[in-house]
């Protein structure tokens, strides 16, 4: 069943989820070569509960982590450790937090240094794919609408959908109802209805769109080997508008060397 949210429970998300911005904000100050991605980790939890917040990933479902950082290959759930960053990787950061008992949800693909031309096509291609689907979460519309749109927009380009994975609701639970896939046909699916909050996250593929889960048991990597990108916003339907409750303000505002805007 799918849970409508009050005004009350949309703005306490919109806390929750400008927090997750401001996370990811804080972790791209330390993004460098050489960094080891379990340090950009404990920054993270760190924050999220200097905040007086709840890292929203960690022990959900016995994850290990407050971040999944995903590098390269590797599409999503990336379990941080020892792994060092490296020039010209793409690692992709997911991140939740809990605050007043709702949780907030957003991601995103940072360039480490120059990357090569052809990935950080991939990255653009997957944030624009992102903001049509937004586009499309609006009153009267299906969800069916959202993931038709990222599909098309990104096959159209030479790129794949990742078919297992998709958003989401959100509100008191980290994954509620409905599911959003990000491939899919206009006009099916759930009726998008006031109230509605949904993670919209396309998760794109440079090569074909098989994927496979890594001995881990969490990350889940291209099957081909080829680059793959995450960009993700939580977003609430309004009677009269749609909100974008997270931001990449704070993380575009970052002003780090070592980091290729996109």
């Amino acid at each position: 069943m799918i849970h409508y949210k009050s005004e009350e429970e949309i703005e306490l998300i919109k806390i929750s989820s400008l927090l997750v911005g401001k996370t990811l904000a804080e972790v791209a100050k330390s993004i460098k070569p050489g960094i080891r991605t379990i340090l950009l980790d404990t920054l993270a939890e760190e924050f999220i509960r200097d905040n007086f917040a709840i890292p929203g990933f960690k022990n959900y479902r016995n994850y290990p982590n407050t971040l999944c950082i995903s590098v390269n290959a590797e599409v999503v759930h990336g379990i941080p450790g020892e792994r060092e960053i490296k020039e010209g990787d793409i690692i992709s950061i997911d991140c939740g937090v809990v605050k007043n008992g709702y949780f907030g949800d957003s991601a995103y693909t940072f360039a480490v240094g120059a990357i090569d031309e052809k990935v950080a096509w991939l990255l653009k291609a997957t944030k624009k794919a992102l903001y049509l689907g937004i586009e499309k979460a609006r009153l009267g519309n299906r969800v069916g609408d959202i993931s038709s749109v990222i599909q098309s927009y990104c096959e159209s380009n030479g790129y794949s959908v990742v078919r297992e994975l998709v958003g989401h609701g959100v509100g008191k639970k980290l994954h509620e109802k409905p599911e959003v896939p990000n491939y899919g046909k206009r006009g099916r699916g759930v009726k998008i209805s006031e109230g509605l909050v949904i993670a919209i996250e396309p998760m794109i593929n440079m090569g074909k769109k098989e994927v496979l889960r890594l001995k881990d048991g969490w990350t889940i990597t291209t099957a081909d080997g080829m680059p793959s990108a995450h960009f993700e916003h939580t977003v609430a339907v309004k009677k009269d508008k749609t909100d974008i409750l997270s931001s990449f303000e704070e993380i575009e505002k970052i002003d780090n060397i070592n980091l290729t805007k996109i």
